[in-house]
C-alpha cells in the first residue's frame, strides 16, 4: 500500500510585482509514490524542484495542479488528518535560541498529539547529555539532531526529512542513518532529500533524480546505477600506441591515459589483461570499477546543463 502518492505535481511561483512574465515553474508534471515502510529518497542539484515538492507534500503549500495524497488525504486541504501522523524535518529548525534543549522539546511536545516523552526523543538523537544546554549553545550538527528530535515527538507514521545530516560530522551522520534504518524497520514511512549520495544509495529502498522540476530517472539505487557503464583505466607504456588496443568497445585516449567504458566489465577487463599478459606490457595505475550513484547523478546533472536538453527532459521523466 502506498502512503505518499503523487500524481501530475505541478507547483509555479508567481513573478514578483513588476517583474513581468509568468512566474517559475518550479515543479512540472511530477509522479511518484512511497510504499508503507519504505525509504524514499529525492535527489537532485540546488534549483532541482525537491523542496518545493516536498513543501507541497508535507500541507505547506498548495500544488498548482496534479493530485498529492498523504496517508490517502490531501495534505493542504486536509491538514488535520495529516499532520497529527507525520514528522517533518526542515532545513531549519528556528527554534528560540534561549530556550534549553530540553525545555525545547518539552514545549514542542506540548502541542503535538501522543508525543513522546522529550527526554526519550532526546535520547534517540543521542542529546541526552546535552538537555541543559542552550539552543544557541550547540553546533550545527547537534541542531540538526534536535530538529530530527522534534520530528520524531509525535511517533509519526510518515517522516519527511529534508537534508536531515547537513552540518552534521561522520559520527552523526552514521547514527542518523541507522536510527532511520531502525524507523523503517517500525514501519515508518521515510521520504528524505539529502547531497550526500552515498547515504542515499546506503539508505534508500528507492530514489528518485529530479532535473528542472521533473524526475528523469527512479528506480532501486542499484537499478539506476546499472544502467550506467562501468570504467577501465589505465596508462599505457611510452612505447606502445593506442591503436593496438584490443578492445571491443570505443576507448577514449588522453596522452597515456586510456579509460574504457563498458556495460560489461568482467569481459572487457579479461581480454584486457589477456592482451596485456601476451603482449608483455604492464598497465600502470589499472582501475576497474562499477558506475555509482555519483556518478549517475552527476552525469544527469551535467546533461541537464546543457543547452537544448528541455525536450529531451521531458520525455525522459519516468514514474517512480
Amino acid at each position: 500500500m502506498d502512503a505518499i502518492e503523487v500524481e501530475g505535481l505541478k507547483r509555479r511561483y508567481a513573478a514578483e510585482a513588476g517583474a513581468g512574465g509568468d512566474g517559475f515553474e518550479a515543479v512540472r508534471d511530477v509522479s511518484f509514490s512511497v510504499r508503507e515502510g519504505e525509504i524514499f529518497a529525492l535527489l537532485g542539484t540546488n534549483g532541482a524542484g525537491k523542496t518545493s515538492t516536498v513543501e507541497v507534500l508535507e500541507g505547506l503549500a498548495r500544488p498548482s495542479a496534479g493530485v498529492v495524497r498523504v496517508l490517502g488525504f490531501d495534505p493542504f486541504s486536509e491538514r488535520s488528518f495529516v499532520r497529527p501522523r507525520t514528522g517533518v524535518m526542515l532545513q531549519e529548525g528556528g527554534f528560540p535560541s534561549e530556550l534549553t534543549v530540553i525545555e525545547t522539546a518539552t514545549m514542542w511536545a506540548g502541542v503535538t498529539s501522543e508525543a513522546r516523552p522529550p527526554r526519550e526523543a532526546l535520547e534517540l538523537v543521542g542529546l541526552g547529555g546535552r538537555t541543559g544546554v542552550r539552543v544557541k549553545q550547540l553546533s550545527g550538527g547537534e541542531r540538526r539532531r534536535l530538529d530530527l528530535a522534534l520530528a520524531l515527538i509525535g511517533r509519526p507514521e510518515v517522516l519527511f526529512l529534508d537534508e536531515p545530516t547537513t552540518g552534521m560530522d561522520p559520527e552523526g551522520r552514521r547514527d542518523t542513518a541507522e536510527l532511520v534504518r531502525e524507523l523503517r524497520a517500525e514501519g515508518t514511512t521515510v521520504l528524505l532529500t539529502t547531497h550526500y549520495l552515498e547515504e542515499a544509495e546506503q539508505l534508500a529502498d528507492r530514489l528518485a533524480i529530479m532535473q528542472a522540476g521533473r524526475i528523469v530517472t527512479s528506480g532501486t539505487p542499484e537499478q539506476v546505477v546499472a544502467a550506467r557503464p562501468s570504467r577501465i583505466t589505465f596508462r599505457l607504456p611510452a612505447r606502445f600506441p593506442p591503436e593496438r588496443l584490443p578492445l571491443g568497445v570505443p576507448a577514449a585516449v588522453d596522452g597515456r591515459v586510456v579509460t574504457v567504458k563498458t556495460h560489461e566489465l568482467q569481459q572487457a577487463l579479461t581480454e584486457l589483461l589477456l592482451w596485456a599478459r601476451e603482449s608483455g606490457i604492464a598497465l600502470e595505475n589499472l582501475q576497474a570499477r562499477s558506475a555509482s550513484l555519483e556518478e549517475a547523478f552527476l552525469e544527469i546533472a551535467q546533461a541537464g546543463n546543457r543547452p537544448g536538453r528541455e525536450d529531451e527532459r521531458a520525455v525522459t521523466g519516468v514514474r517512480a
